[in-house]
């Protein structure tokens, strides 16, 4: 729910950055867009309010397949490489928290990818003129037929790059704040 709700606030902020990035040129004079003010402004004349909103439902599956596969991929390699389960009490080494969320932080782009990149493209086309995308699903099924299955994961490697060093370092601290946790308040409430 909150990844949901934190995806709503921020996607306008979004649609602006994608539409500001995909610009050519270096002269404010041939530009569409002067900045970030001046582009929320011309999309919501141009495509309404809800033009902020582009690419929605992309940006909620991708967030929601993210976080699952994310999690699952955690505990999954916490049981299989350090034989770590919920609630034991056990608490792993910083290194072995960092190889953990490093390795889960490889999940999410790996499931989500194709929903990243429609969300992407989404968000560029805007709502009004020439629309190639009519939606999530009809995006997907175009970008397969004209450019093959691996496009949908366009951007893999750079987000590759991002997201599983930034897991290592969130995994770590998380492990070991939870580990204080239960070294302080669960095993002191058992006796």
């Amino acid at each position: 729910m909150e990844s949901t709700s934190s995806t709503a606030s921020c996607l306008c902020q979004q649609v602006v950055k994608i539409r500001l990035q995909q610009q050519k040129g270096l002269s404010t004079d041939l530009l569409k867009y002067k900045g970030p003010i001046h582009c929320a402004k011309t999309i919501v004349r141009e495509e309404g309010i809800f033009g902020l909103w582009s690419g929605a439902s992309p940006t909620v599956m991708r967030n929601g397949t993210n976080q699952a596969a994310m999690f699952t991929a955690k505990n999954t390699i916490d049981i299989l490489l350090w034989k770590k389960h919920e609630g034991d009490g056990k608490v792993l080494q910083p290194w072995q928290s960092m190889v953990s969320g490093f390795l889960a932080g490889t999940a999410g782009p790996i499931c989500t990818g194709p929903f990243d990149v429609v969300k992407t493209r989404l968000m560029a086309q805007g709502r009004t003129g020439d629309i190639k995308y009519k939606g999530m699903f009809h995006a997907i099924r175009t970008i397969h037929a004209e450019e093959g299955l691996r496009a949908l994961w366009k951007g893999l490697l750079p987000r590759l790059m991002r997201i599983p060093p930034g897991q290592a370092i969130m995994w770590t601290v998380a492990d070991q704040v939870m580990g204080l946790y239960e070294r302080t308040y669960l095993q002191s409430a058992q006796v």
